[in-house]
């Protein structure tokens, strides 16, 4: 199978207010009970492989208080909005080039 077509078609920037649910789709090291809640502050330009992003933010407990301010690298694919995330978010997701 050609290289690119392990690519996934469609990806998306996450953007500073962003709440995204990151667990093991995003990156094994999230997996199971290391799943967490995390508002993007920032999402890095650095050059990574295709499909991966480095994002910056805050890990958020069950009643939505950030308890941590982390760096992650996750995969573009794997992420997910976060339950009770306003739909009115994915308006401004914008396409990356693969």
């Amino acid at each position: 199978m050609p290289l690119t077509e392990l690519r996934p078609l469609v990806t998306v920037r996450p953007r500073p207010g962003d709440l995204l649910r990151i667990d093991g789709r995003a990156s094994v090291q999230f997996a199971g009970s290391r799943a967490l809640t995390f508002r993007v502050v920032a999402a890095s330009e650095q050059p990574t492989y295709a499909g991966w992003i480095w994002l910056t933010g805050y890990v958020l407990d069950r009643s939505g208080r950030a308890t941590a301010r982390r760096e992650v690298y996750v995969q573009l694919a794997g992420l997910r909005p976060a339950s009770g995330e306003p739909a009115r978010r994915a308006t401004h997701l914008r396409r990356m080039p693969v």
